[in-house]
C-alpha cells in the first residue's frame, strides 16, 4: 500500500466509530457499509499475512450483512472485530516467538538482552488482555447500549485507554531500563 493509502486507511480506522455514529441518522446503514467495504478492501491491499487477509474478509462479510439486511449492527461490531483479530495476532505470538512486542522492540534495538526478551513477553501478555477487555466492551456495547455509548467507547474512550496503555509501559520501561543498567 502507498503511504497515501496508509495515511486513509489510518484515519479511516481511527475516525470510523464517529462517522458511523454521524452518519447512521443521515444514512442508511447499506451506505455506511461503503466505509467498512473501503476499510476491508485498503486492509486486504496491504498485507499478505493471513490473519489480516481474514480481518479484511471479516469487514467484508460484516459490510455485506450491513447492506443486505440494511442494519446497523453489523458496522457496530468491526471494533470487536479487529480486537480479535489483535488478540490473535498478539496471543500466536506467546505461542510462536518471538513475541509481537519483541519484534517491534527489536526494530530499534535488535540486540536484545535476554531480561528484555522476558519483559516484551510480559508486554505482549498485558496487551492480550488489553483486547480481551477491550473487544468484550466493544462487542457489549454494540449489542446493548445505545449508539452513542457505542460510539462514545469505541470513538475516544478506547483510544485514550489504549494511550494509557502505550504511555504507562513507556514510563515502565524506562524503569526497568534504568534499573538494568546500573545492575
Amino acid at each position: 500500500m502507498s503511504r497515501i493509502g496508509a495515511i486513509i486507511f489510518v484515519a479511516l480506522s481511527v475516525a470510523y466509530p464517529l462517522v458511523v455514529y454521524w452518519a447512521m441518522g443521515r444514512f442508511e446503514p447499506r451506505w455506511l457499509a461503503v466505509l467498512l467495504l473501503v476499510l476491508a478492501l485498503l486492509r486486504a491491499a496491504a498485507t499478505r499475512q493471513a490473519v489480516w487477509l481474514a480481518a479484511a474478509v471479516g469487514a467484508a462479510i460484516l459490510a455485506g450483512l450491513a447492506t443486505v439486511f440494511n442494519q446497523a449492527l453489523p458496522l457496530k461490531l468491526y471494533p470487536a472485530l479487529i480486537n480479535a483479530v489483535m488478540l490473535l495476532v498478539f496471543g500466536a505470538s506467546l505461542v510462536f516467538p518471538p513475541s509481537a512486542v519483541e519484534r517491534i522492540a527489536r526494530l530499534t534495538e535488535p540486540d536484545l538482552p535476554p531480561a528484555g526478551v522476558a519483559y516484551t513477553r510480559r508486554v505482549t501478555q498485558i496487551w492480550c488482555g488489553f483486547f480481551v477487555f477491550n473487544g468484550t466492551a466493544a462487542l457489549v456495547t454494540a449489542l446493548w447500549m445505545s449508539d452513542r455509548t457505542w460510539a462514545l467507547y469505541n470513538g475516544l474512550i478506547a483510544y485514550g485507554l489504549i494511550g494509557l496503555l502505550f504511555g504507562g509501559e513507556w514510563l515502565v520501561r524506562q524503569r526497568v531500563k534504568a534499573n538494568h543498567r546500573h545492575g
